[in-house]
C-alpha cells in the first residue's frame, strides 16, 4: 500500500531523514521505533506532505513516497487526505475550544456524504464509549486519555485507507495505554491499515505485524517481533531490552 524510498530531509541544512526506506503491506500494523530525535515524526510529516509547512523552517525534501501504485510526494496535504491518508498527530491536538462533536465533524471536512458521517459518529462512540453523551463538552476540558482517544476518532472520520498515528501512548497512565492499544487494534481489524510512530517499545513490538527501528536518521534494523527479538544486539542496542 506505501512504498517510502530514499526518503531524506534537512531542515535549515540540518539532515534529519537520511535515505529512509519502508514499506507498509495492505491491512497491516507497522510500527517505527527509536529515540526522541531520531526522525519518527518527521517521517510521519512528510508522508502527509506536512514537512514544507513548518513555521519559519526551511524545509529539503528528496526521494519518493508511493501509495496505492502513486506517487504523492509531490501532493498538498489535502490531495493526500483525499486519497486515503490520514493523520493523527503527536500531543493529540484537539480543537480546545470546540466540543468533541466538533472536532469529530471537522474530520468529515472533505465528505459530502452526510448519512455516511452520521452512521460514522455512532461507530466512534462504539470505538470510544468513553466519548459518548459528552458531544456537547469542550474538547479541552478532557483528559489525555479522553483526548487522544478523539484525536484518532477524528482521524477515522475522514475514513482512511491508511492511518498514521504519532505517539498514541505519549504521557498516558499504563492502564490507559492498554485501553488505547486495544483500540489501536480493533480499528486494524475493521480493515485500516496503520503506520504507527512509538517510543514505548515493549508495546509496539506486542501490536505489530512489522517493526522498523529508526536511529538517527536512518533505518538501523527491521523485522517481525520475533525476528528482532532473536538478535541479542537489536535487543539491547536498539530496544534496550
Amino acid at each position: 500500500m506505501l512504498e517510502v524510498k530514499d526518503l531524506t530531509v534537512h531542515f535549515d541544512g540540518a539532515l534529519v531523514l537520511n535515505g529512509v526506506n519502508l514499506t507498509v503491506e495492505d491491512g497491516k500494523l507497522v510500527s517505527v521505533v527509536g529515540p526522541n530525535g531520531a526522525g519518527k515524526t518527521t517521517l510521519l510529516r512528510a508522508i502527509s506532505g506536512l514537512v514544507e509547512s513548518e513555521i519559519g523552517v526551511e524545509a529539503h525534501v528528496s526521494g519518493t513516497i508511493t501509495f496505492d501504485g502513486k506517487r504523492i510526494d509531490k501532493l498538498k496535504p489535502h490531495k493526500i487526505v483525499k486519497r486515503g491518508i490520514v493523520h493523527c498527530p503527536e500531543r493529540r491536538r484537539p480543537f480546545s475550544e470546540m466540543t468533541v462533536d466538533e472536532n469529530l465533524l471537522m474530520g468529515a471536512y472533505l465528505r459530502k456524504d452526510k448519512e455516511q458521517i452520521a452512521k460514522d459518529l455512532e461507530k466512534c462512540f462504539e470505538l470510544f464509549p468513553e466519548l459518548k453523551g459528552r458531544g456537547d463538552q469542550m474538547s479541552g476540558t478532557l483528559s489525555g486519555g479522553e483526548q487522544q482517544m478523539l484525536a484518532i476518532a477524528r482521524a477515522l472520520m475522514s475514513k482512511p485507507k491508511l492511518l498514521l498515528i504519532d505517539e498514541p501512548s505519549l504521557g498516558l497512565a499504563p492502564m490507559l495505554k492498554d485501553k488505547v492499544f486495544m483500540r489501536i487494534k480493533e480499528i486494524q481489524r475493521s480493515g485500516v491499515t496503520i503506520l504507527l510512530v512509538e517510543q514505548d517499545v515493549s508495546v509496539a513490538l506486542d501490536v505489530s505485524d512489522r517493526i522498523y527501528v529508526i536511529a538517527h536518521g536512518r533505518i538501523a534494523t527491521e523485522g517481525t517481533r520475533e525476528e528482532l527479538m532473536k538478535n541479542r544486539d537489536v535487543r539491547e542496542i536498539y530496544l534496550g531490552i
